[in-house]
């Protein structure tokens, strides 16, 4: 599988199945072998400041030593603050040994070591299980004032490697500016808090490739996985060949949201796109003159892909037309305002569920709390099992949206996505999503591939405007359409010239 990530759990087997089959030790000093290159390749080579190594008291922090042995034979100036444990390894004591006999000094107070030009995380890795305190909280709260790279071993200290949460509700975590984590990459590094902690990641494998017998449930999203629906348009087509997609919204005072999400659909090649308006709905887009507005009570819904949700309302009217959309066969995405509908009703819910067509939901933490039966803290504390639990529940792909967002199938493989900034933290924004999902599934693509191709084209569209000097402070929703219709227009591209 391309991209794999690793549970905490499935680390541990492949762990195991190495050191079985390998010396003692051996996995330690190729972690510090592989640390200490890609060290010296953030730095650009051999540095004249100082590098200051934290080693905590487990496996983590033996690698660290190796680390600061390895960089101080290399002739760089290296101080270490060791927090010490009660009973380390056969490897961490050999570390340690190796360490003291280097040229590196050891130091009790990061103070000491301020003025370098890199800081090693090696304090905690995936086997924390509590909140840091004491010392080892107080290195972490120093080395964030710091302005040097930090360079984060497997996992930053303090980070749940799982869900990306950081451990503990008064938790904190060592924030990299990149991490080198070993054996198999991890989700935690991707989603939640992972994505302001991790900071960039390489992966080092450590020679067990071989190894990694386990399947793996989550993979990191990337173009490979969805890029064979994408083929250049016959000049032989007309706009029927591309799809109808409806917007069902519009309530009163909304309008925006279903206007976004259609402007989205046409910049994303549907080939007819209609606004389904539960209240009175504008006479045209003055900008987007080729969307078409219809009353959503006397609209023939079939045949078409429905975006159930951008500005619907909760009124009795658009819950019966939720309704009707649900009951019907075709592709349908359900959005914002349907989210809520069906988890205030278990009839909606149920009749959801059991949706006949391709089906992909696309709640924020919140409604996906809602849907749940659980509260928004919750379901940000552990993104992979809510998105999962929801896709089962429902019977469909799910998209559970924020920083790194995921796209769960109702068999319980996910895909964690990496495209994307602060910017796409506006209004408006999701509904743009909408649109876009919505279209490729009104083109025959399966739910999993349009989820995972939207939020892809979405992510990196938002990346293309900051690139562009748009944002991310001040980015509007508004602004994505035409920048993804920029991404997958190079993607079709790309797939041509392949």
């Amino acid at each position: 599988m391309d991209n794999p990530l690793y549970s905490v759990a499935q680390i541990r087997a492949i762990e195991q199945a190495a050191q079985a089959q390998l010396p003692p030790g051996t996995l330690m000093q190729r972690a510090g072998e592989a640390a200490s290159t890609y060290a010296l390749e953030v730095l650009g080579g051999l540095p004249n400041g100082r590098i200051l190594v934290l080693a905590g008291p487990g496996n983590n922090g033996g690698d660290a030593l190796e680390v600061a042995a390895n960089l101080a034979n290399f002739g760089a100036n290296v101080d270490i603050v060791h927090v010490a444990g009660t009973a380390p390894s056969p490897e961490a004591q050999h570390a340690l040994a190796r360490a003291q006999a280097s040229r590196a000094r050891f130091i009790d107070d990061v103070d000491a070591g301020n003025g370098g030009c890199l800081v090693v995380d090696g304090l905690f890795g995936i086997g924390l299980s509590r909140p840091l305190d004491g010392r080892a909280r107080a290195l972490v709260e120093r080395v964030a004032a710091m302005t040097c790279p930090v360079l984060a071993l497997d996992v930053p200290s303090g980070l749940d490697a799982d869900t990306g949460a950081i451990i503990g509700p008064d938790g904190v975590a060592v924030r990299a500016t990149h991490t080198i984590t070993f054996l198999g990459n991890k989700p935690g590094l991707y989603t939640g808090d992972g994505c302001d902690h991790a900071g960039r990641v390489h992966v080092n494998r450590l020679g067990t490739a071989s190894m990694h017998g386990e399947h793996a449930r989550a993979r990191l999203n990337r173009p490979a996985l969805f890029t064979g629906l994408l083929a250049p348009r016959r000049r032989n087509s007309h706009k029927g060949t591309f799809g109808d997609v409806a917007v069902l919204g519009g309530a009163r005072g909304m309008a925006g949201a279903g206007i976004l999400a259609a402007r989205a659909a046409l910049y994303a090649g549907a080939g007819r796109v209609f606004v389904a308006a539960v209240d009175t709905a504008p006479a045209y887009d003055p900008p987007q003159p080729e969307i078409m507005f219809r009353d959503a009570a006397g609209f023939a819904f079939d045949g078409r892909t429905v975006v159930a949700g951008p500005g619907l309302g909760d009124s009795a009217g658009a819950m019966h037309l939720l309704g009707k959309v649900i009951d019907g066969t075709g592709p349908l995405l359900v959005d914002a305002d349907a989210l809520n509908l069906c988890a205030a009703s278990p009839d909606l819910a149920t009749r959801l569920a059991a949706h006949a067509g391709p089906l992909v939901l696309t709640p924020h933490p919140l409604e996906a709390a809602r849907l749940l039966g659980v509260t928004a803290p919750i379901v940000q504390a552990d993104r992979l099992e809510h998105a999962r639990e929801l896709a089962q529940r429902m019977d469909a792909v799910v998209v559970l949206k924020g920083a790194g967002s995921i796209v769960a199938r109702p068999d319980g493989e996910v895909a964690l996505n990496a495209t994307g900034n602060p910017g796409l933290a506006t209004g408006g924004t999701g509904d743009v999503l909408a649109g876009l999902v919505g279209t490729l599934l009104s083109q025959g693509w399966p739910a999993w591939e349009a989820a995972l191709a939207g939020v892809w084209l979405h992510g990196a569209a938002a990346d293309r405007l900051v690139a562009s000097g748009v944002g991310p402070i001040g980015l509007t929703a508004g602004e994505l359409p035409r920048a993804i219709r920029a991404e997958l227009n190079a993607l079709v591209s790309d797939a041509e010239q392949a």
